[in-house]
């Protein structure tokens, strides 16, 4: 397969089509996305790549839903943060006083 030259004058602008793209290669960075796109955050997508890829996917997936859902959040990437943070300090705290 040969790859049609690129004329220097429209180089730059072949890289930021490129760059816009968006490459998938793993599930945590597909359901980060999926998040990002619900709550209208995509300037924090690899946050939440990352949150997908170390946390409990099924529990991400109903918080973006959950917090998608309501219309009256300025700022729904950071309310889903500040609810997550919640929850997952809610369970280490329950976990703790379980073992005890």
């Amino acid at each position: 397969m040969v790859m049609a030259a690129i004329k220097p004058e429209r180089y730059l602008e072949e890289l930021k089509k490129r760059g816009k793209r968006s490459r998938i290669y793993t599930k945590h960075q597909l359901l980060g996305l999926q998040i990002a796109n619900e709550l209208g955050d995509n300037e924090h997508k690899a946050l939440y790549m990352k949150l997908a890829k170390t946390g409990n996917t099924a529990k991400l997936q109903w918080l973006a839903a959950d917090v998608a859902d309501r219309k009256n959040l300025k700022k729904p990437g950071a309310y889903f943060m500040a609810t997550l943070m919640k929850t997952e300090k809610e369970a280490k705290e329950w976990l703790k006083k379980a073992k005890k």
